[in-house]
């Protein structure tokens, strides 16, 4: 009778232990993804990130200016002459990659190949609020 809560407790602590090591694996991860990130981005764009949560890029073919906000989806928007939105577009790389992992591949296709990138982007709304604003708490 007693012997129960005792296996009940010790696999409670087990699934503990396992959540714990699966969020250290995963900040691990994250961590390497912000790094590499962090390394391929100008100071200005480095700057960006770490004050806002976002950083801007010039598309290869239009020259229009893209601002990539912390995240793995709809965390890409176009902006005009003025800095405001114009349009939300939403693409990514296949497969479950943190968000670091996910906006160095953003960055690199528009100042690559901008136009066959919007070609495989879905828009969304220009009235979404960026995710930096989101994040920042604005």
């Amino acid at each position: 009778m007693f012997c129960r809560p005792r296996r009940t407790f010790g696999a409670l602590y087990a699934t503990l232990v396992a959540i714990r090591e699966r969020w250290r694996a995963y900040e691990r991860i994250e961590a390497r993804g912000a790094a590499l990130l962090s390394r391929w981005l100008s100071s200005e764009q480095r700057s960006d990130l770490e004050r806002y949560k976002r950083f801007d890029v010039v598309g290869s073919d239009s020259g229009k200016r893209y601002r990539i906000c912390y995240g793995t989806s709809t965390n890409v928007y176009e902006m005009d002459d003025q800095g405001q939105i114009v349009m939300g577009w939403c693409f990514r790389p296949v497969g479950r990659l943190v968000a670091g992992d996910v906006m160095l591949t953003q960055k690199i296709a528009l100042e690559t190949n901008e136009r066959a990138t919007l070609m495989v982007a879905r828009p969304f709304p220009s009235s979404m609020p960026p995710r930096s604003d989101l994040l920042a708490g604005r």
